[in-house]
């Protein structure tokens, strides 16, 4: 039998309103007793007495079993859902900064207390991949999870690749739409794809990693002429999250722009829309395809999320818990990448250790070689000043352990 949910509610913007708009066609045992919000004077379309100011109205209100929390403040996020699920509350987030950055307190605070978090709506909008890897992929050997995560991003890259439109006014047009902040750094830089990622190769694979620890390079210096590259070799440039099993030790995580092929899921995935890929040993490729931001859609994945706590779902975080396993995160990986640069001095920077191509004409200047990840990491800042753009061209030969030695020194 499912149980009543009695809800307090943290943020009533674009998702928390879209999650109002579906529970209100719905029969589904579940109340909204009270809305917490940070504006008292906006007008809203809701009764004056649903809403509150204050966050102990809900936290310390007996009469609430479950806290749905929508806001933008990632330590307001973090002590609204640690104190919840410490005063036996059950909480449903869509908070990825939060959750990626507290994964491992999160996880210990639910085991401490006997409460569950989910957190469907944080990656991926309506794809429900988080349940899919908790339940489905649990006894998987999953070799890759790739994809895109974000829906601004890919926004600006449908309009610069299909629409000819130059980054500045595709930017304006997502800001414009609301795909898009006015600070979009969150979005164009990778740091939300990052933090998806992060979220989804906790379930995937066992590992909580420190988001300081995974590269994230973004599309902000994408120009013209990468553009026209990518359309004479028949590609497509995507924003593109990677997590990947080495071997049965090592996993390593990153996010860069990617050339992707005609051949790739990927390669229609246009507009705010995003797309997961999930590479098994045993169920091969499989796809998933969705939007992945928005009220009623990012609103139906928290909705599914409260629907599951009327049964007491929790994840259960099996392959974390999994006596064998053993796996690392490492960023001592070899990537072939495609750096389009003015600078020579950043190619001696990157230290290549193997360069494929090279080309000179003009302005355009670029090299397509095998490269250290961590070089990149470390030479980070310098690639964004410069203005250059780096790609992920893993059609060349993907990405292996740098050190094919580093096994048996570790072990």
């Amino acid at each position: 039998m499912s149980k009543k949910l009695t809800i307090g509610l943290f943020g009533f913007g674009v998702v928390g309103q879209g999650l109002y708009d579906i529970i209100k066609t719905k029969n589904l045992n579940l109340e909204i007793v009270k809305i917490a919000i940070k504006n008292p004077e906006k007008d809203r379309s809701l009764p004056k007495e649903l809403f509150t100011t204050d966050r102990d109205d809900i936290l310390n209100n007996p009469e609430i079993n479950t806290v749905v929390e929508l806001i933008n403040d990632t330590e307001a996020a973090f002590e609204i859902v640690s104190r919840a699920l410490s005063s036996g509350k059950n909480v449903v987030s869509a908070s990825k900064k939060m959750i990626a950055t507290y994964l491992d307190e999160l996880i210990a605070l639910q085991q401490k207390h006997g409460t569950s978090l989910l957190y469907e709506g944080s990656v991926c909008g309506s794809i429900p991949i988080i349940r899919n890897l908790e339940e489905y992929y649990d006894n998987e050997l999953l070799h890759s999870i790739s994809g895109i995560f974000n829906g601004s991003s890919n926004y600006i890259l449908s309009k610069g690749f299909i629409e000819g439109l130059d980054y500045s006014t595709a930017l304006k047009q997502a800001q414009d739409l609301g795909f898009a902040e006015t600070d979009p750094t969150m979005d164009v830089g990778g740091f939300d794809a990052k933090y998806k990622l992060i979220i989804a190769a906790a379930h995937a694979y066992g590992v909580v990693i420190d988001p300081k620890d995974v590269l994230n390079v973004g599309i902000q210096n994408l120009s013209a002429k990468d553009l026209q590259y990518a359309r004479e070799k028949n590609l497509k440039i995507k924003l593109v999250p990677v997590a990947k099993e080495l071997d049965d030790r090592h996993v390593t995580l990153f996010v860069l722009p990617k050339f992707v092929t005609e051949s790739e899921f990927l390669y229609n995935v246009e507009y705010e829309y995003n797309g997961v890929t999930v590479q098994a040993a045993f169920a091969d490729q499989q796809f998933f395809f969705g939007k992945g931001a928005g009220g009623h859609p990012t609103g139906s994945a928290v909705l599914s999320d409260i629907a599951a706590l009327r049964y007491n779902y929790a994840y259960e975080y099996k392959k974390a818990k999994a006596d064998n396993n053993r796996l690392q995160f490492t960023n001592n990986v070899d990537i072939n990448i495609y750096l389009r640069y003015d600078d020579e001095a950043l190619v001696d920077a990157l230290e290549f250790e193997h360069i494929h191509e090279r080309f000179y004409s003009g302005s355009y200047k670029f090299v397509i070689g095998k490269i250290n990840l961590q070089k990149l990491i470390d030479n980070q800042q310098q690639i964004a000043d410069s203005g250059a753009f780096v790609a992920f061209a893993d059609q060349l030969s993907g990405v292996k352990l740098a050190n094919a030695k580093l096994q048996e020194a570790e072990a």
